[in-house]
């Protein structure tokens, strides 16, 4: 590794291998000689003269990229496209005059970008997936454990583990839902030359409008694509960039989302994300159990949910037919978005894989202020027992009020069961009073609602991608 430069964390300590991979420039060249091979083909196929033997001398230098060959010639005519056609042409020497024929450096940049990121977008289902499925799981072990709810972070009337886990869930299937139609719309440009026209390959088909149309949907085919775009200009239009990356953004506000409630149940010891034998939680309090892998999903949510701008800002900035301003914003924003969102679904892989619940802190905070949560159902059983509604609501709110300065003001448990059943008013005994005090009764319909979840939302998703499911993720550090 080298220390005297930069290094990205992203390649460094976030994204996985595989995703790196994908944007790397071997990735990226390979891709650009298939592109070449496939428009070959494709205008073999359609008459031109080219023969057998020159596609087969393509094809057998497909993946053996004489890179530092690309690298001088780039040094002297400053075009890396035109670099590497001449690389490919001095392995090809057959087939170096049909290499690129017709086609303009959008042809292989821009079709590119596009396979790139499908390809990227399919490892990001794979792992959003499983997100997804370590969730339903969890929601189903603790889909009757009562807890208390929080509304503004204050205690609410009580849910249950697993249901407030369905929450976190929802957000991440409306996200796949979002990734799956825009990838099911994702196109190649095809080979329309320098302004969206194909006025080259009117040239060379001599005017053969029926044979012209067949081009773009047979390199299409060969690519793995069931189409590419109706109409261009030089570029394919820079809204797919921003349709990709406000996917991916969406993703980082659930991700976010998520880790910010588990960092604040940490901190009411009530659910904690994993936390290792060896893994020091401060350098200076030996005690401490930081949650820094959910603080770091937090962390590089924002930088996704901000980079969601860039392609945003390039789609309305480009003139007419194209401008080159868009071109290193884009090497930037989106493998960066990509590499991003990688390393924050590893971390939610992670920590969705190992949480740990503790249920005696979770009841004793839910017991503790479950008497207010109760005073209604206790104010119907007064009723029962012939009190006055009107009467006894104003009691009950009195007492509440002195119960709360007891524990805000003098730091007493909670002792509103007690002050109920030291008021005549009331009729009831402490023991009757205690009898109320069961959580399941305050969790309304949370497991039936958790299982209906699992049943009617997740259960779907996970047979319909059951190809995808058994993903684990390495956190570098």
């Amino acid at each position: 590794m080298s220390t005297d430069r930069y290094q990205s964390p992203l390649s460094e300590r976030y994204a996985s291998k595989e995703m790196q991979y994908i944007f790397s420039p071997d990735m990226k060249f390979r891709t650009w000689r298939k592109l070449w091979i496939a428009l070959a083909e494709t205008e073999k196929e359609l008459g031109l003269d080219i023969t057998d033997e020159q596609i087969a001398e393509l094809k057998a230098h497909q993946d053996d990229i004489n890179y530092e060959v690309a690298k001088e010639r780039e040094k002297i005519v400053r075009h890396d496209v035109m670099s590497h056609v001449y690389a490919y042409g001095v392995q090809c020497p057959k087939a170096k005059g049909i290499i690129h024929l017709g086609a303009t450096s959008c042809y292989v940049g821009d079709n590119t970008d596009i396979i790139v990121m499908t390809e990227a977008l399919k490892v990001v289902k794979k792992k959003l997936v499983n997100v997804i499925a370590q969730l339903g799981a969890f929601a189903d072990k603790y889909k009757d454990l009562p807890t208390l709810a929080f509304t503004h972070f204050q205690p609410a009337q009580p849910t249950t583990v697993g249901k407030r886990a369905t929450l976190w869930a929802q957000e991440f299937v409306m996200d796949l839902e979002d990734l799956e139609y825009v990838l099911s719309g994702m196109k190649l440009l095809g080979s329309k030359g320098t302004t969206g026209t194909q006025a080259s390959f009117l040239e060379l088909f001599d005017g053969d409008q029926e044979t012209i149309d067949k081009i773009d949907p047979m390199i299409a085919k060969k690519m793995g694509f069931t189409s590419c775009v109706a109409v261009s200009g030089q570029t394919y239009s820079r809204k797919t960039d921003t349709r990709v990356l406000n996917v991916l953004a969406g993703i980082a506000a659930s991700a976010h989302k998520m880790s910010n409630d588990i960092r604040l149940l940490q901190h009411l010891k009530e659910v904690e994300e994993p936390f290792e034998k060896t893994q020091i939680g401060s350098s200076a309090m030996a005690y401490k159990r930081n949650p820094m892998r959910s603080e770091r999903i937090a962390s590089l949510s924002r930088y996704v949910i901000c980079d969601a701008l860039n392609p945003a800002i390039t789609s309305s900035c480009q003139w007419f037919e194209r401008t080159l301003d868009d071109s290193a914003n884009k090497r930037l924003s989106i493998p960066e978005g990509f590499l991003a969102i990688d390393g924050i679904l590893d971390l939610c892989l992670n920590v969705t894989d190992g949480l740990k619940v503790y249920p005696k802190v979770i009841e004793k905070h839910l017991m503790a202020e479950l008497p207010f949560m109760a005073t209604e159902n206790i104010m119907m059983d007064a009723v029962k027992a012939g009190g006055d509604r009107q009467e006894l609501h104003e009691r009950i709110r009195e007492l509440s009020m002195e119960a709360g300065r007891n524990v805000k003001e003098e730091g007493k448990d909670n002792n509103l069961l007690e002050l109920i059943a030291a008021d005549p008013a009331f009729n009831l005994t402490l023991d009757e009073l205690k009898q109320s005090m069961h959580p399941s009764r305050y969790i309304g319909r949370s497991k039936e609602q958790v299982e209906r979840f699992l049943q009617t939302v997740v259960n779907p998703v996970l047979e319909a991608n059951k190809e995808l499911l058994g993903v684990t993720a390495e956190i570098n550090v």
